[in-house]
């Protein structure tokens, strides 16, 4: 399958005009045999630096595409960081384009330096396991806390299921936690639209849903059979990148659940045993979430006057390490930007998007079927911190969702 990036660029109907900077997506067997040919259609040429583990190197042997320099790099303790991704570019020979063959981390050893030098960027993805790959976002851990920070999107995405298709389970339960969030992600922005007027753009949300329906429906089959639609599940995990770069930032991809990701990565506090692949983390976010707002959808909310964070909360919650981070992302809360009675006088269409997300039985089955993760155990957060990891969670990024509206609202 090949997809037609076009079709979503241009003037829309949310009154931007919408571009895009990959060209061609590619999900099919034997993808990679045709490498080259992409490659030459797209006028990528020039010196090229292919960027590998050693896992990724050993998983694509025999099929290494050409390159001026290949890199493998150690995939112990290997994390996406500005400090270790700069480190890696001094090693660079003056490469004209860069190819990244691999998962998340990965990509962003290719995207960063593509960005700092300005210089085409290619994905060839080795599994599915998260929507970064047709993104335009860095997700690093840039000057200590994690940040997802704009930078290139691949022009060329090449994803051969011969080989995405040897993914382990645990890493196809990944992928389908990644996009199972869009039920809440695409809640948050609803909601954020609906109470303070935010951007929200049609076109991109159908995309984003579309995406979700793919996966749901191929979750579903998994769930039932055990058999991984991969063509299917990738192609999910491409059109939701596609919405970030639509947007220019996660919006349509991300709310309130991702941040459980950032808050195991950044290990404040209480969180310091915490770990799991993205996708893992996500979707015990997702889950708390769709919990804790089928609970507020119950509820009557009364507004209450916004106050900033305190230095004393954040450091309680966050430790000293990272309280400047935290404290400069919020200095500029959106909660200070609109009235919270808004959120009241809405409140029934905002219960209507709540009543709308499925149960919470229906996605405890779901995801125990799919052998995915989804409760804070499972990533090893004590139980204990369920109450409030959400709402501590909300603090790291500066973006109105349910979680952070709570904070102005009490509930009967």
């Amino acid at each position: 399958m090949i997809m037609d990036c076009e079709q979503y660029t241009g003037k829309c109907v949310c009154g931007r005009e919408h571009t895009l900077e990959t060209r061609k997506v590619v999900v099919a067997e034997k993808a990679i045999d045709h490498f080259e040919e992409y490659m030459q259609e797209l006028g990528l040429t020039g010196r090229r630096t292919v960027v590998y583990d050693e896992i990724t190197w050993k998983l694509t042997e025999g099929k290494h595409v050409k390159a001026d320099q290949n890199i493998v790099l150690d995939p112990n303790g290997l994390r996406a960081e500005d400090i270790l991704i700069e480190k890696m570019m001094k090693d660079l020979d003056s490469p004209e384009v860069i190819v990244a063959v691999g998962a998340g981390t990965i990509m962003d050893f290719g995207r960063y330096p593509a960005y700092k030098l300005g210089i085409p960027f290619v994905a060839i993805p080795t599994l599915a396991s998260s929507d970064g790959f047709t993104a335009n976002i860095c997700s690093a851990i840039m000057n200590g806390q994690k940040k997802s920070t704009p930078m290139c999107a691949p022009v060329l995405v090449v994803a051969d299921l011969d080989i995405i298709s040897g993914a382990p389970k645990r890493l196809i339960a990944s992928g389908i936690n990644d996009i199972l969030a869009k039920y809440t992600s695409l809640a948050d922005w609803r909601m954020s639209h609906l109470v303070d007027g935010e951007y929200y753009c049609p076109m991109v949300a159908d995309l984003a849903e579309h995406a979700l329906k793919l996966m749901r429906d191929a979750a579903d089959k998994y769930a039932a059979t055990g058999i991984a639609d991969h063509e299917a599940m990738t192609m999910a995990q491409m059109e939701s990148g596609l919405t970030m770069q639509l947007l220019d930032h996660s919006r349509a991809a991300s709310g309130a659940e991702h941040l459980m990701a950032h808050l195991v990565e950044m290990k404040p506090p209480r969180f310091e045993k915490a770990e799991g692949i993205h996708g893992e983390c996500v979707g015990v976010g997702t889950f708390a979430c769709i919990r804790e707002y089928h609970k507020l959808a119950g509820m009557k909310p009364k507004a209450r006057p916004f106050v900033p964070l305190t230095r004393d909360w954040v450091v309680e919650k966050f430790g000293e390490r990272l309280a400047d981070g935290i404290m400069k992302e919020n200095e500029n809360d959106v909660l200070g930007t609109f009235d919270p009675q808004n959120i009241v006088d809405r409140w029934d269409e905002i219960k209507a998007m709540l009543d709308a997300l499925p149960s919470v039985e229906e996605m405890e089955k779901l995801y125990s079927d799919c052998g995915c993760k989804y409760l804070p155990e499972h990533i090893g957060i004590d139980p204990a911190l369920a109450d409030e990891m959400l709402d501590i969670s909300a603090a790291i990024r500066n973006r109105l969702t349910l979680i952070r509206m709570k904070r102005v609202l009490d509930f009967e």
